[in-house]
């Protein structure tokens, strides 16, 4: 068994016990952000072979402060599977889950492939067919949430399932930058934030998205569901919480722990 083989068995074993494992990058520090891509792109071939359908991206680590913290200039990204996704106003199976946290998201939908590098902010615009408001359940196989980039580039960019609204809009009835988000649970505000606080516009995250796919030889695809990075800060989930996000005038979205 190759190193990246039993790293990524190691993820999949803490994501079936719902047992954090140490960081990765603990015992080999050395692990390469194409060790970690390689790593992530094994247990989600794993899962697509059990059944599981590829229906989009999602693009992490799109604040300035995520990435001082981490030390590194760039975001990254990891694959949406059909088992991931939960019904708006749903319920979330919180026991699938470790270490569940929750932020809000726009959401990108495409009526047209795009095929980087070279990819631009007017061509992403060109082709995005709606947008909706989305909450990211994130997670981690990672124990306390004290990663490297490699680790969580490995762990599918701690992902765990995702949301999306039921009541799409248009790109141009939207001012990415200023859309303000507000994110309540069980009916307080627990997090406020703006579309600049990704990458200054979401926009930015999907051009990076479709530009370094296309380094590693693949695609954004037509119809494919792209969380785009969060607008503001995330909070932690219990069992019997209930999450909204609003975002600007589009519709709300919710869902149930």
């Amino acid at each position: 068994m190759s190193l990246t083989e039993e790293l990524a068995e190691r993820l999949r074993n803490a994501g079936a016990s719902r047992t954090p494992c140490d960081s990765l990058t603990s015992n080999h520090p050395d692990l390469s952000v194409e060790d970690a891509y390689a790593i992530q792109g094994i247990n989600l071939d794993r899962r697509i072979a059990d059944g599981a359908r590829l229906v989009g991206r999602k693009i992490g680590l799109t604040s300035r402060a995520i990435q001082e913290w981490l030390g590194v200039a760039e975001p990254d990204f990891g694959g949406l599977l059909s088992t991931m996704s939960v019904p708006n106003c749903g319920t979330a199976p919180i026991d699938e889950l470790l270490q569940p946290r929750v932020e809000g998201e726009l959401a990108f939908v495409l009526k047209r492939s795009l095929s980087g590098p070279g990819i631009t902010a007017a061509e992403v615009i060109a082709a995005t067919d709606l947008l909706l408001p989305a909450i990211e359940i994130i997670d981690s196989r990672i124990k306390d949430w004290k990663f490297t980039i490699q680790d969580t580039i490995a762990d599918n960019a701690s992902s765990g399932m995702f949301v999306v609204g039921s009541q799409p809009m248009s790109l141009n009835q939207i001012d990415m930058k200023t859309i303000g988000l507000t994110l309540r649970k069980n009916g307080e505000v627990v997090s406020t934030g703006a579309g600049a606080a990704c990458l200054a516009d979401p926009v930015n995250a999907v051009v990076w998205l479709a530009n370094k796919l296309g380094e590693l030889g693949t695609e954004i695809e037509a119809g494919q569901v792209i969380l785009s990075g969060a607008l503001g800060p995330v909070t932690p989930v219990v069992p019997g919480d209930y999450v909204t996000v609003q975002i600007g005038r589009m519709g709300e979205v919710g869902v149930r722990f």
